[in-house]
């Protein structure tokens, strides 16, 4: 199994997969596409968490950036021996991988709590509150009770899809993590993509 080409795959992938994430927490302030009700704090109190901005996204270009860097066929070691030196790039990538499974496992958190507690929105009785707060998130499963929220229009619709997806994209993103850490762990153990020979010489 070539160690390498797989931290890089998941560098790839993760690289998406954080743009994603901050697409999603960027439209998360515009209900609608209206910018009012970001300057009015009337937005859920956890998309200031900036979940998908920094957990989800700009924390998982390290790791991603790390994971890429990682050249294919350069084999030369360190103090003599080939193939070393790859293992302890693969090692630092293990490393790296925790920033990874940190920020996704953040960004999962707080999309859960977001879903949970439901958007901030104008009632029936004229009130900017957290309607469905006190439902442990029983309001998922009943969307009848989603017309309570007047305004902004279709906010519960728009703030489960948008932690939805932030929920799924990190759930992706820390799984993508915890295999580069067994991953480069085991690459750092067994050697990088390099012959049996150097693996053996090393």
């Amino acid at each position: 199994m070539c160690y390498g080409k797989c931290a890089r795959c998941i560098g790839h992938s993760l690289v998406w997969l954080a743009i994603l994430c901050i697409v999603a927490n960027i439209l998360l302030y515009f209900p609608n596409g209206e910018t009012k009700y970001a300057s009015e704090n009337h937005l859920s109190r956890f998309v200031w968490f900036f979940s998908g901005i920094v957990g989800g996204g700009l924390l998982m270009f390290l790791p991603a950036f790390v994971f890429m860097g990682l050249e294919e066929d350069d084999c030369c070691g360190c103090c003599g021996h080939e193939n070393c030196g790859k293992r302890c790039a693969m090692l630092s990538s293990a490393l790296a991988a925790l920033i990874g499974i940190a920020g996704s496992g953040y960004c999962v958190i707080v999309a859960a709590l977001g879903l949970a507690e439901g958007p901030q929105c104008l009632d029936t009785f004229g009130h900017w509150n957290y309607t469905f707060a006190n439902t442990d998130g029983r309001y998922l499963l009943d969307t009848s009770t989603w017309s309570q929220c007047l305004e902004p229009k279709h906010v519960v619709e728009w703030d489960v899809a948008l932690f939805s997806i932030l929920l799924a994209l990190g759930g992706i993103e820390f799984i993508l993590c915890l295999i580069q850490v067994i991953n480069g762990t085991m690459g750092g153990m067994c050697g990088y993509c390099c012959s049996r020979q150097q693996r053996y010489d090393c």
